[in-house]
């Protein structure tokens, strides 16, 4: 079991909004991402070839080490439509999303106004661009935040289209389920698979089940998808085990070696199968905690965790490295280490 390393839980958020943000930036995904999720008639109508991602962050200072958005324009036939997807991985759901919507909102048209020639400005033709606003959410917990900028305003229900009002689409990664995503046998449909789990055994064993979908991706996204481990597998890790993942990564080319790079993983890191075992039995104390047999399942979950100790101690592991993976005092191994 690898040490991890002590990270702030705003930090890893703004971590893994920026590996979303990573992968998002190849336009041949961003389309696969509307495409695949976006059930509106103009999707058919987005193209790689008329898509220009904007290199430019409207996110306000206050969120700045909070989140982190993305921007395409997209040229359809003779009008301008910005795609504004804000990254929102964070665990809380927040209900003033529709405001700070309009705050992106606005500074994109500023800006759009202050590189256009005035005299084009002033034209009575001259129109603004279509903004699209986007959120894709991570969170655990459901997103119950209002949908539309209007049922924010007190009072709304007085009036009618004299008050401003727009919708965003939410892109909510846990509304979609193992079947849905696994039926979209593409990249993104993966990607959401993989990056719901919390740690790189886990991660490595639903990558050994996507390994057929992997190894179709386009070769230009695998070095982006590269990348994306690294961010995402990194989090948690101790250095050592940092260095060792990019390591075996960075030894592989081309889409057709996945399987070699998971076996390679999987050779690396010692305690996969410990780690698989010791999270089947935690989910089943989760689920008999549930049927109201709380304290035969903490009995259980102590004899169970103990054993497991013995097992690593037999194993020669060290005594801090147990106690981080078994929730054990380092005294308290000791202590169990005496019974050899």
């Amino acid at each position: 079991m690898e040490d991890v390393t002590q990270e702030q839980p705003d930090s890893i958020h703004h971590k893994h909004d920026k590996a979303f943000k990573l992968l998002l930036s190849s336009k041949r995904v961003f389309v696969e991402l509307i495409q695949s999720f976006v059930d509106q008639g103009w999707v058919t109508q987005v193209d790689e070839k008329h898509l220009t991602k904007m290199d430019k962050s409207y996110i306000l200072q206050d969120f700045r080490e909070k989140e982190a958005d993305l921007v395409y324009q997209l040229q359809l036939q003779d009008s301008k439509v910005i795609f504004y997807v804000l990254l929102e991985m964070q665990s809380k759901v927040d209900f003033q999303m529709p405001y700070r919507l309009l705050q992106y909102m606005m500074e994109i048209w500023r800006d759009f106004l202050k590189n256009t020639d005035r005299r084009e400005a002033a034209r009575k033709d001259f129109r603004l661009p279509s903004i699209v606003p986007m959120v894709m959410y991570n969170g655990d917990s459901a997103w119950t935040a209002c949908r539309s900028f209007r049922e924010t305003l007190d009072g709304q229900e007085w009036f009618g289209d004299e008050l401003l009002d727009f919708r965003y689409i939410l892109i909510d990664i846990h509304n979609y389920n193992e079947d849905q995503l696994l039926k979209l046998s593409n990249f993104i449909g993966a990607i959401f698979l993989l990056e719901r789990k919390p740690d790189i055994y886990a991660f490595m064993e639903q990558m050994e089940q996507l390994t057929n979908v992997l190894e179709q991706m386009h070769a230009d996204l695998f070095p982006v998808f590269q990348a994306w481990i690294k961010l995402v597998t990194h989090q948690g890790l101790s250095e050592a085990s940092r260095k060792r993942v990019s390591d075996i990564i960075d030894q592989y080319e081309q889409p057709g070696e996945v399987r070699a790079m998971i076996s390679k993983f999987e050779k690396a890191f010692e305690g996969f199968e410990f780690k698989a075992m010791q999270k089947g039995i935690e989910q089943g104390i989760e689920r008999g905690i549930e049927r109201g047999i709380e304290q035969g399942i903490l009995k259980g979950q102590q004899h169970a965790k103990e054993e497991i100790a013995l097992n690593l101690l037999k194993k020669g592991l060290d005594i801090a490295t147990i106690a981080e993976a078994t929730g054990f005092t380092p005294a308290e191994v000791e202590a169990i280490q005496k019974r050899l």
